[in-house]
C-alpha cells in the first residue's frame, strides 16, 4: 500500500458560501441514495397527507421515471412553491422537534429530489384549484393551474442526471426495481387501510409488480390479511402472536416458529410507531431471542410493531430515518427478547406447517411410480426398510436397551395411567402428538392422532428435551463455580475495568467471580465448572466488546448453553436405537409438555404432521 506524503498548503484557502443548487445536491446525496430512496420519501409524503390510495409507476428501475399518485389532502397553490424550498414543512414547528409523529419533518425531500432529477408536481388541495410546478436544472417554474382530482401526482424523470457520478453506482434496472418493491411492501405492511399499487411501465409495458387493496374490519384482522399478502401467505399461521408491554413501550406483532426460519433477514420487518426501521438494538434483540433455536446461518421471520411516546425515540439520527436512538435501549431490548421467548414457549411443541406441505409436495411429484417398481424381489435384503415387527417388544433385549440406558433416564418414566391409556384416549385432543404406532429405520417414530399421522425424529426430539432439562437445572441450582489455583490478572483500561465491575453480580450469576485489581486491571478468582480449562482473558475481552456495542453481554451465557447443547446431543438417544411402544409414547408425552420441543437445538424440526385429508388426496381418495 502506497501512502502519499501529506501536502502542506502555502496559500491561504478562501471560505465561500455554496450556492443553493450545490447545497441541494449535497443534501440529495444524503437523502436520495438510489431510486428506492426517492420512492420511500414520496410514499411517506403521501401517507402524511392522509392518502387512502397510493400508486407508483416505475420505468427502467426508477432511473428514467418515478411517478407517485395519491388521494391525500394535496397542497394549495400558495403552499406549492414553499414545498420545494429547503426546510419548509407543515409537519413540524420549533417547539415539537422532540415529539415527531410524522414520516417527514425536515422539509428536505422535494428540494433534494428537484436537485438531482427533473421534478414535476401536480396537486389539488381540499377546497382549492389544482396547481402545477416544475423544477429542472435547479430552476423552479412559476405555479400554473392544472386539472386534477384531490391529491397529488409527483413525477421524477431522469434521476441523477445532474449528478452523473451517482448514476454510475446504480445497479441493473431489475435490481433497482426489486429494491423499490421491498420499500413499497415494507411500508404497506404497517398501513393495511391504505391501498398500494406498484407498476413497471418500462418500454410501453404495464406490468403490476405489487398490489394490495385497502383492508377493512378491525386492525388485528386487517394486519393479518396484509401481512399474509405481503410477507408470506403461510407466515401468520406459522407464527406466535405477540402482545407485551414494559414501562413506556408496547410491542405487538408476530414471531415465526423457529422451523419457519430463512437463509436471510428478508422476512424481518420492524416498525417503531409505524415507521419501518433497521435498528441494531432491535435486530440484536431478535437474534438473541432466537439464539437457542436456530443455526448460525438461519434467520427468524418477524413482523414487530414497537409503540412509544415520540419523545422516547430519536428518529432524527440519519437522513434515511432507518436508524433510531432510544432513550431507554435496555428496556427495549429486554422487552423484545422476553416477549419473543415467552411467545415461543407458549407455542410448546408446535412446528411449522410448511414442513408438511413440502413433504406432501415432494411425495405428489413422485407419486407416478412405474408398475415395474411393484414387482418386488422377496429375496432382496430389506433390512434398511420397515422392521418386520414395527413395534419392538421388551423381550428383545438383544436389540433394545433399558429405558434409562437409552437416554430416557432424562425423562419421566411414563406413569401407569399414561401407559394404560386406551387407543381412543391416546387419539384424543389431550394428546396432540397422538399414540405411537411404530418405528421405522430405527430413527423415526410413527404416531397416529384423530386426523393425522405424526413422524418424529427421535434423536432431535430427545435432544431438545434433555437440553431444556439441563437448562432448567442450571437455572434452579445456579452455575457451579471452580476456584482458580492461581487467580488470573487481566490488564485493561480504567473505563473497561469500571464497565466490568458494574456487571460484577451478573457475571457471578453466570459463574465468573471478578474484582478490580488496581485501576487498570481485574482479577478473576472463580470460573464456571462447565467451561473447564478455557481462555479466561479471551472471554473477558469478548464480554467487554459486547458491553461496548450492545450495553449488555450474553457471551458467558452463550458459552454455557453451547456446552449444555453438546451435552444434550451426546446424552440423547441416537439414531439406530430401537424403542418399544412404551418408550415411544413417553417421548411423545414429554414433547407435549416441554417448551420449544417442536425444533431441536439447531433449529431443525423434531416432527412433521401429515393431515389424513392430505394423505387421502395423495392417493386420489378425495
Amino acid at each position: 500500500m502506497i501512502v502519499e506524503k501529506h501536502k502542506i498548503r502555502h496559500d491561504q484557502p478562501v471560505i465561500k458560501q455554496l450556492d443553493e443548487t450545490a447545497i441541494n445536491r449535497i443534501a440529495a446525496g444524503e437523502v436520495v441514495e438510489r431510486p428506492s430512496s426517492a420512492v420511500k420519501e414520496l410514499i411517506e409524503n403521501s401517507i402524511d397527507a392522509g392518502a387512502k390510495s397510493v400508486s407508483i409507476d416505475i420505468a427502467d428501475g426508477g432511473k428514467t421515471l418515478i411517478r407517485v399518485i395519491d388521494d391525500g389532502c394535496g397542497m394549495t397553490p400558495t403552499d406549492l412553491p414553499l414545498a420545494v424550498s429547503r426546510h419548509a414543512t407543515s409537519k413540524l414547528s420549533s417547539d415539537n422537534l422532540f415529539d415527531i409523529s410524522t414520516f417527514g419533518f425536515r422539509g428536505e425531500a422535494l428540494p433534494s429530489l428537484g436537485a438531482v432529477s427533473k421534478l414535476n408536481i401536480k396537486t389539488k388541495g381540499i377546497e382549492t384549484e389544482g396547481a402545477e410546478l416544475t423544477i429542472e436544472a435547479g430552476l423552479t417554474s412559476k405555479v400554473k393551474p392544472t386539472a386534477l382530482n384531490r391529491g397529488s401526482v409527483i413525477e421524477l424523470r431522469d434521476l441523477f442526471y445532474a449528478t452523473p457520478a451517482r448514476l454510475k453506482f446504480l445497479r441493473t434496472d431489475r435490481t433497482e426495481l426489486q429494491e423499490i418493491n421491498k420499500i413499497v411492501k415494507s411500508v404497506a405492511i404497517a398501513y393495511p387501510y391504505i391501498s398500494f399499487k406498484l407498476r413497471d411501465i418500462s418500454d410501453t409495458r404495464d406490468r403490476i409488480i405489487f398490489s394490495a387493496i385497502a383492508e377493512s374490519g378491525n386492525l388485528d384482522d386487517a394486519l393479518r390479511k396484509r401481512i399474509s399478502k405481503v410477507v408470506d401467505s403461510s407466515f401468520v399461521e406459522n407464527s406466535c402472536a405477540i402482545i407485551a408491554e414494559r414501562e413506556h413501550f408496547r410491542l405487538s406483532g408476530f414471531a415465526a416458529l423457529p422451523t419457519f426460519s430463512r437463509g436471510s433477514t428478508n422476512l424481518q420487518h420492524i416498525y417503531i410507531n409505524q415507521r419501518p426501521v433497521k435498528d441494531k438494538i432491535l435486530i440484536g434483540a431478535i437474534k438473541a431471542a432466537y439464539s437457542d433455536f436456530l443455526a448460525k446461518d438461519r434467520y427468524p421471520a418477524v413482523v414487530l410493531f414497537l409503540e412509544c411516546a415520540p419523545h422516547l425515540v430519536d428518529v432524527n439520527v440519519h437522513p434515511s430515518k432507518l436508524e433510531v436512538r432510544f432513550r431507554e435501549p435496555g428496556t427495549v431490548r429486554g422487552l423484545v427478547i422476553s416477549a419473543i421467548r415467552h411467545a415461543l414457549a407458549e407455542a410448546g411443541h408446535r412446528a411449522s406447517s410448511t414442513l408438511a406441505d413440502s413433504a406432501l409436495g415432494a411425495m405428489s411429484m413422485n407419486s407416478a411410480v412405474p408398475n415395474s417398481m411393484y414387482q418386488m424381489n422377496n429375496k432382496k435384503n430389506r433390512s434398511g426398510g420397515f422392521s418386520s415387527d414395527v413395534v419392538i417388544k421388551k423381550s428383545e433385549t438383544d436389540q433394545t436397551d433399558s429405558f434409562g440406558t437409552l437416554g430416557f433416564g432424562e425423562l419421566e418414566t411414563p406413569s401407569s395411567s399414561i401407559a394404560n391409556e386406551s387407543k381412543d384416549e391416546r387419539l384424543s385432543p389431550k394428546f396432540p402428538l397422538g399414540a405411537a404406532r411404530g418405528q421405522v429405520h430405527e430413527n423415526y417414530i410413527i404416531a397416529q392422532t384423530e386426523d393425522s399421522v405424526v413422524i418424529v425424529d427421535q434423536h432431535a426430539a430427545h435432544e431438545r428435551l434433555v437440553y431444556e432439562k439441563l437448562k432448567k437445572e442450571m437455572e434452579n441450582n445456579g452455575v457451579k463455580r471452580q476456584v482458580l489455583l492461581i487467580p488470573e490478572v487481566i490488564e485493561m483500561s480504567n473505563p473497561d475495568v469500571e464497565r466490568l465491575i458494574v456487571e460484577k453480580d451478573q457475571l457471578l450469576n453466570s459463574g465468573l467471580a471478578i474484582e478490580a485489581f488496581g485501576e487498570n486491571a481485574i482479577i478473576v478468582h472463580e470460573t464456571p465448572v462447565l467451561l473447564g480449562d478455557f481462555d479466561v482473558k479471551s472471554i473477558i475481552l469478548d464480554i467487554l466488546d459486547e458491553l461496548s456495542n450492545d450495553g449488555e453481554s450474553k457471551k458467558l451465557e452463550e458459552e454455557l448453553t453451547s456446552i449444555l447443547s453438546r451435552k444434550a446431543c451426546h446424552g440423547s438417544i441416537r439414531s439406530g436405537r430401537r424403542l418399544n411402544q412404551e418408550e415411544m409414547n413417553a417421548l411423545l408425552r414429554e414433547m407435549e409438555i416441554t417448551p420449544y420441543s417442536g425444533q431441536c437445538n439447531h433449529g431443525r424440526p423434531t416432527y412433521i404432521e401429515l393431515k389424513l385429508s392430505d394423505i387421502e388426496r395423495l392417493f386420489g381418495r378425495t
